[in-house]
């Protein structure tokens, strides 16, 4: 894979996660939703796992219900997998919570905008 092939990965994948948290932080469980494939998997410990877009947005509608926003990512990491997908890891906080982002799998779409096949996180209270 060439740099600029890594450069377009990591880029897809910023511009990607900044709309989740954009959605998130404005209450937009659909949002936070669109990112996601369809098919995808979140494993958010303690809570469970959830496969699915229909699965993935009744989580975030209960967080966004119960008043949780502000999301922010601390130190994040990106690593372009391939020309393809890319993992990001960080810690994170927000109003009520916060935790370790233990990975998240973005992969590029037909269209050249990056979604989440994989999203595996913890809160910690």
């Amino acid at each position: 894979m060439t740099d600029e092939q890594k450069a377009i990965v990591i880029t897809a994948v910023k511009e990607a996660s900044e709309r989740w948290k954009g959605a998130f932080n404005s209450g937009d469980a659909a949002g936070c939703t669109a990112q996601y494939e369809p098919t995808a998997v979140m494993k958010a410990e303690p809570f469970g796992t959830f496969e699915g877009s229909e699965r993935i947005e009744g989580f975030w509608q209960k967080l966004v219900d119960d008043g949780f926003s502000d999301v922010e990512y601390l130190d994040p990491k990106i690593e372009a997998v391939d020309h393809q997908s890319a993992i990001l890891r960080s810690g994170w906080k927000m109003n009520k919570a916060q935790g370790v982002i233990y990975r998240e799998l973005w992969v590029i779409q037909d269209d050249g905008s990056a979604k989440l096949r994989e999203d595996h996180f913890e809160a910690k209270g």
